[in-house]
C-alpha cells in the first residue's frame, strides 16, 4: 500500500501526496471535524509512522490513507440539507444528540457525504417532530 508522505490544505479540500509520487485529494466536508477546524488545528497532525494513518490530537480525529481512495463529492441538494437550511436554528450538535450519533454523522448527511438510511431517516424526523412539540409547549 502507498504510504503518506505530506498533507495540506487550501480553502475547501485536504490533498495527499504518497511515496508513489501520486496525489489524492478529499473534500473537506467528508470530514467535518476538519472542516470546521481552523488552519492551526488542522496544521496540527502527525502522520503515523507506517504512512498510512494521520492524527489530529486537538480535534481527537483520524484519518486512514484510504479515505483519501473514495471518490464521492459533496451534494448540498439533499434531504436532510433542506430540512437544515429550512430551520437554520436547528443546532445539529442538539440533533445529533437526541438522536445517540456524533455530530459528524449530521455533518456528513447536510454536505451529502453520506446518505441516511430510511430507518435513520425517520430517526431525525422523529427528533424534529420531538424538538417542535417541545417548542409548542414553551
Amino acid at each position: 500500500m502507498e504510504k503518506i508522505k505530506n498533507l495540506w490544505f487550501d480553502d475547501a479540500r485536504i490533498y495527499i501526496r504518497t511515496d508513489a509520487g501520486n496525489k489524492y485529494s478529499r473534500p473537506l466536508e467528508a470530514f467535518p471535524e476538519l472542516k470546521d477546524a481552523d488552519a492551526e488545528q488542522r496544521n496540527a497532525f502527525t502522520i503515523d509512522a507506517d504512512g498510512e494513518e494521520i492524527r489530529w490530537e486537538v480535534l481527537d480525529a483520524d484519518l486512514h490513507i484510504s479515505s483519501f481512495f473514495e471518490t464521492n463529492e459533496p451534494n448540498p441538494h439533499n434531504e436532510v440539507a433542506e430540512l437544515f437550511s429550512r430551520f437554520p436554528w436547528l443546532n445539529t450538535a442538539e440533533v445529533a444528540k437526541a438522536m445517540g450519533v456524533h455530530p459528524s454523522l449530521i455533518a456528513r448527511y447536510i454536505y451529502g457525504m453520506a446518505k441516511p438510511t430510511p430507518q435513520r431517516m425517520s430517526q431525525l424526523r422523529s427528533s424534529l417532530h420531538t424538538f417542535g412539540r417541545e417548542l409548542q409547549t414553551a
